[in-house]
């Protein structure tokens, strides 16, 4: 082996051990720390009449959110079904979203959702479903060792497993480990049943501390996730000639699923990120008055490779844009982001005044990296794609509520971005600032935000794409101006006859937006000269008949097909079920069905290769239904779930599209499992 490579070699394994270490010791540490402490932790969860002493009502969740209002009652365990069956509370994120039609992949939100993050931020948000928020972690206030596991399995490959374990080491100090792991299978060009798509994997350790005063508070928190998608850029279709002698697609014919083949054979998107964080809180003069802390260090990884670029014969390559490519054998583009945050500041609440204020101060730096024009994917050397950018943002924010009773409250909230003390991710101040007033079951909320592109639409440089729009460049971009003016209204409706426990709730936004960047057609990052107006109208009803139960909502969106913006004018989601106790109110059960509809739309299409979702303007996704049926059963701490997913295949169409060229699930089965454990 040549000298050179073999010393490259060795010190990109010494790199890889460093960055390895602090897991390492993280996890031994803490099995040591469990070990340890367990003859002292030993809970009584019987008495002598082996009476049960912990259970779900013993339990409560603390989340940042409450030791942030200077709370600590926290929350119960939520043990109800009706969210159990429903896949948008699979994940971390249960907005509705557009994917690339399986589990773990590539997904945005699909209705209209306003930017608050402000300054420098990474602007790779493909995978973000999938990852947890260190600010919404929950810690567990428990007598008891309190664990659970949770299985989602279907006969397609989907799979979701986690598994958590807390425990009070004393009264006031507590320690927990989650891992998580979601899977899935190819529907589409698959060669067997069990032919990989995604692997993803997320291990959490997590911890509380307080004083027995309840004066000093300490949440903590350490993600790691691993994330590998394999790419295959969508269905590669097969073109009918007329007898006009033109070419022509039928999309009706493009759902044989596994017998289908696909544009990508060789690419995979990787995604690593950890995460350090806590959140300390100390009472200077009781409730009114308390400081606090927080530290945030965070690292996202993207790798994007191919090892296999297929010529398409016209001096170009397949599925890749026509712009030149720097490689033409493999493609191998890398950047990795990084960002520490300290946040300090004060808060304080009364029964009718909640404040809050704080400074922030953000540390970041982003490289990019790809392989020289003659390297293999799986070769040396890389070369630094671009100067590695630093940046150094500096905000100051806060919020303020007034509450008279449950009659009148007025809430003011914003965060504002001055300056930048290192290099400027925008050419003027960001901001945010959202006013409420509320009046019994009315309210109204005006929202401004002014934000700057991300660091990725600003500058990428990889095999296929090329941009530079930096906020010291002609071709910058200005800051992204949105308004947004919403009225809502909530009512608990009286009980009228066998109706009861009903609840409606519905909202109508009116959404200007100025200088919105997107990706065009081209797949580059552009900005719109012309204002884009947005009517936004939702609604949900719940509502009781006896043991039946419906819950219908629905988002209606008038604007959302031009260019920038592609949102379907309608979405709804309805359940109706049957719940009853059975077995002599042994096992309480639920079983019905539930139907997902989304309107007509030209969808976003999507780039592996800058893990963005981009404009199209000539493939439409019909309007279509998804209706599923569902039965749940809880016993005891043992909740499980039997369902049937897209039983109307084949009324109405052979299937659907969920994004461009990419199919959802065929119709499948579906089991679902959750077992709490309180000793």
């Amino acid at each position: 082996m040549n000298s050179g490579v073999f010393v490259t070699c060795l010190k990109a394994k010494q790199r890889e051990f460093l960055k390895a270490w602090p897991l390492r010791w993280c996890v031994l540490g803490l099995l040591l720390l469990l070990a340890g402490w367990a003859p002292y932790a030993q809970a009584q969860v019987l008495d002598d009449s082996t009476k049960v002493l912990y259970g779900p009502k013993t339990t409560r969740i603390i989340y940042e959110a409450d030791i942030l209002r200077d709370s600590t009652s926290g929350t119960p365990l939520d043990t109800t079904l009706t969210s159990r069956p429903q896949a948008r509370y699979w994940l971390y994120d249960t907005t509705f979203q557009q994917d690339l039609g399986a589990l773990g992949t590539a997904s945005r939100p699909l209705l209209f959702q306003p930017v608050l993050q402000l300054g420098a931020r990474f602007g790779r948000n493909a995978f973000d479903r999938y990852a947890r928020d260190a600010t919404k972690i929950p810690y567990y206030d428990s007598r008891s060792p309190y664990s659970f596991f949770r299985l989602v399995q279907s006969g397609s490959g989907e799979q979701i497993f986690e598994i958590s374990y807390s425990r009070s080491l004393r009264k006031n100090f507590s320690v927990g480990v989650a891992y998580e792991r979601i899977a899935s299978n190819k529907i589409l060009a698959a060669r067997s049943s069990r032919d990989g798509l995604v692997e993803h994997s997320n291990l959490l350790f997590f911890s509380r501390f307080q004083t027995d005063n309840e004066r000093y508070h300490l949440l903590f928190n350490f993600s790691n996730v691993r994330h590998r998608a394999l790419e295959q850029g969508g269905i590669w279709p097969v073109s009918r000639r007329l007898p006009s002698g033109r070419d022509t697609i039928r999309l009706t014919d493009l759902f044989n699923y596994g017998r289908e083949r696909v544009y990508l054979t060789k690419a995979a998107n990787n995604e690593d990120r950890d995460e350090l964080y806590f959140t300390q809180t100390y009472r200077l003069l009781g409730r009114g008055l308390t400081v606090y802390h927080t530290f945030d260090a965070k690292r996202q990884y993207n790798s994007y490779s191919d090892q296999e670029l297929t010529p398409d014969g016209r001096g170009s390559f397949l599925f890749y844009p026509l712009s030149p490519v720097r490689n033409t054998r493999a493609t191998l583009d890398r950047a990795e982001y990084r960002q520490v945050e300290n946040t300090v500041g004060l808060l304080g609440r009364t029964d009718a005044v909640e404040y809050r204020v704080y400074a922030r101060d953000r540390l970041a730096s982003l490289t990019s990296r790809r392989l020289d024009s003659t390297s293999q994917a799986g070769g040396l050397p890389l070369i630094t794609a671009a100067p590695t950018r630093n940046f150094n943002d500096v905000f100051f924010g806060g919020t303020a509520a007034f509450n008279y009773r449950t009659i009148y409250a007025v809430e003011a909230a914003g965060e504002l971005k001055p300056i930048s003390l290192g290099s400027s991710s925008a050419k003027s101040p960001e901001y945010w600032l959202k006013a409420v007033v509320r009046t019994g079951p009315l309210s109204g909320e005006l929202l401004r935000v002014s934000a700057g592109p991300t660091l990725t639409q600003q500058q990428f440089v990889g095999n296929h794409y090329q941009w530079n729009n930096l906020s010291d460049d002609s071709n910058s971009f200005s800051n992204t101006s949105t308004t947004q003016l919403t009225g809502r209204i909530r009512l608990k409706i009286p009980d009228l006859g066998p109706l009861t426990g009903q609840r409606f709730e519905a909202s109508v936004s009116g959404v200007n937006i100025m200088n919105l960047v997107y990706y065009d057609t081209a797949g580059v990052p552009a900005q719109l000269n012309k204002a884009r107006n947005l009517l936004i109208v939702s609604a949900r009803h719940k509502v009781a008949l006896g043991r039946v139960n419906f819950d219908n909502e629905g988002t209606y969106t008038e604007g959302g097909n031009e260019d920038g913006i592609r949102i379907p004018s309608l979405v709804t989601n309805s359940r109706v079920y049957y719940e009853s106790y059975i077995f002599r109110k042994a096992l309480l059960s639920q079983v019905g069905a539930e139907l997902y509809y989304q309107s007509r739309f030209r969808a976003l299409n999507y780039s592996p290769s800058t893990q963005q979702f981009y404009q199209q303007n000539t493939f439409t996704i019909r309007n279509y239904a998804v209706a599923n049926v569902f039965f749940t059963a809880d016993i005891k701490s043992v909740t499980v779930f039997l369902k049937y997913a897209y039983v109307n295949q084949g009324l109405l169409g052979d299937g659907y599209f969920t994004t461009p060229y990419f199919t959802g699930y065929p119709r499948r089965f579906q089991l679902g499992l959750r077992w709490d454990f309180f000793n």
